[in-house]
């Protein structure tokens, strides 16, 4: 799995505990494979349809670098099945883990349609994974 995006952690983001609130956390998540998605399935037109059980391992404070990393699992007809960890970057002890998120490819009306796709696509040669 590689990890393109990474977030500082700013108090904005904080919970009442002074920790990394989980919301703002599944926030950057959701766009992250939204983006991911985006990409592979080549349309814009794309939702999130389903997220497993999100496991919170380690919390993150403020001022903490964390990144995430997103990776392609299966492609559906319709669909795209992706695996997420969060880690921090620094100590890079994870700190969240959702091992299923399903993304659909939509039409103009929201509902499924082919997307065609079948295998990863890098954009970059560079984040080609190893």
């Amino acid at each position: 799995m590689n990890f393109y995006t990474r977030k500082w952690v700013k108090p904005e983001d904080l919970n009442a505990h002074g920790t990394l609130f989980g919301g703002s956390l599944l926030r950057w998540i959701d766009e992250e494979a939204a983006i991911y998605s985006i990409i592979q399935l080549g349309t814009n037109r794309c939702v999130t349809k389903y997220m497993s059980e999100i496991n919170f391992i380690n919390s993150a404070r403020q001022g903490d670098i964390v990144e995430l990393g997103i990776k392609a699992t299966h492609f559906g007809r319709t669909s795209l099945t992706l695996t997420c960890q969060v880690r921090n970057k620094i100590t890079q002890k994870t700190i969240l883990t959702v091992d299923k998120m399903v993304f659909v490819s939509v039409d103009e009306q929201g509902k499924p349609v082919p997307h065609g796709r079948t295998a990863i696509t890098y954009t970059d040669e560079r984040l080609r994974e190893e």
